[in-house]
């Protein structure tokens, strides 16, 4: 046995929760080999520089409540950015702003007058609010669980302010506006909106797995790395490389453990797709650190953001950012037209004239999350762990979380060194 734990921990994948696993077992003595098939760090949590401008891999925001990860990371050295507690909709041909007015009190007004709701839909937002936020997250994982649309139906919201913001705001999160996903999840993440604030790092998304990395000894992480199978305590890399450990940790999306593993006993990942295209402009058409959603109903832009209006650093001086985020995966015939005559709409002619960057069609952006889909946050088949968000909540603390479990969970059947 002692030979054993000399033996490292072998970890597939250097996404948020094989980062997360490889820590806890490396704080707790442990020997950590982690291998990526990409060029970087973080999965799903990327960020590449384009001409001057941070781009993250599809629009991306960190919750700074996150209970786990905020722990874990140093926050100060990430130099977050926050957004604007509320969102401006984009109704009747203009922007409507509906706010927190618990934290943006001055905004009380324009928030109870914009036409996405009724004034009891908008002190039912509060109630809510003050519910969520009275309520432990033990207590949200054990209530019943059932349709997003449905819970916001049966707390007595209307079909109006379902429809012109939870759709578009949610839609942006869940990356779908049928609000099929779990109610659990929606009371999580309201719950975090309304004790913090959504944000960026000032140099990127990517910059969150990069310090975890970083915290990690020189060598553990190796890239290029792509596995070809994996066992009980070893791995055998395409290149036909074979790697003994002590444990194996499959620490991919859904999708691709599946691919590893065959014969898993858990269904096949479902996922949601984005596509997320950047513009570049000589100004802000907002000037403002705030979420812009569409509460048309109408178009296929769900939401728009002016990174760098909440983070200067994610353009070049002289330069705004925008990120556009289009659920699905639309036609590339003709998308980048059709979004600019939409948001010529929105913010005026001078919108023709935004430079595309960039377009990102992501198929595997977030797994599904159906009501009543809860799965431990690690499990162990035929001997190998597996963990990510898809065991979780699709999220970096979902990630996060199911990383610990798992280090926790190894550190358990095989002791520390």
């Amino acid at each position: 046995m002692r030979e054993k734990q000399t033996q490292p921990v072998l970890i597939v994948g250097a996404g948020m929760a094989g980062l997360a696993c490889a820590l806890q077992l490396h704080r707790a003595g442990r020997a950590v080999r982690v291998f990526e098939a990409s060029d970087g760090v973080g999965g799903r949590v990327r960020t590449d520089v384009h001409d001057g401008f941070l781009l993250d891999r599809g629009f991306q925001v960190f919750l700074d409540t996150y209970p786990q990860t905020r722990k874990l990371l140093d926050l100060e050295a990430l130099d977050l950015k926050a957004f604007e507690p509320g969102a401006l909709i984009y109704r009747g041909g203009r922007l409507h702003r509906l706010m927190d007015v618990f934290r943006r009190p001055a905004s009380a007004w324009s928030s109870l007058t914009a036409p996405v709701g009724s004034l009891s839909d908008k002190l039912r937002v509060g109630w809510l609010r003050m519910k969520l936020l009275n309520s432990s997250f033990e207590a949200i994982a054990a209530r019943e669980d059932r349709t997003t649309e449905s819970y916001l139906r049966e707390f007595g919201f209307s079909e109006t302010i379902i429809d012109r913001f939870f759709r578009a705001f949610y839609g942006g999160i869940f990356l779908e506006r049928e609000l099929r996903t779990s109610s659990r999840m929606f009371e999580f993440t309201f719950k975090l909106f309304g004790r913090g604030s959504a944000t960026v790092p000032a140099n990127g998304m990517g910059e969150i797995p990069k310090q975890l990395a970083s915290r990690l000894p020189h060598g553990t992480i190796q890239l290029n790395q792509a596995v070809k199978t994996v066992g009980i305590d070893s791995i055998t890399l395409e290149s036909g490389e074979r790697i003994q450990g002590c444990a194996t940790v499959v620490a991919t999306d859904g999708s691709a453990a599946h691919s590893l593993l065959p014969s898993l006993q858990r269904p096949q990942s479902e996922w949601r797709s984005v596509t997320n295209l950047y513009f570049a402009a000589d100004r802000s058409p907002i000037r403002e650190a705030i979420l812009c959603l569409n509460g048309s109903g109408e178009g296929l832009v769900n939401n728009v953001c002016v990174l760098s209006d909440a983070a200067s650093s994610y353009a070049p001086e002289g330069q705004s950012l925008l990120s556009i985020s289009v659920l699905g995966l639309p036609d590339d015939h003709q998308l980048v037209d059709q979004v600019r005559t939409e948001l010529t709409a929105w913010f005026g002619p001078e919108a023709a004239s935004w430079r595309h960057l960039r377009t990102d069609r992501i198929r595997r952006a977030l797994p599904q999350q159906p009501p009543n889909a809860n799965a431990p946050l690690s499990t162990n088949e035929a001997g190998v762990w597996l963990c990510g968000d898809y065991l979780s909540s699709a999220s970096i603390e979902g990630a996060v979380l199911s990383g610990q479990h798992t280090a926790a969970a190894i550190l358990a059947n095989c002791g520390t060194q």
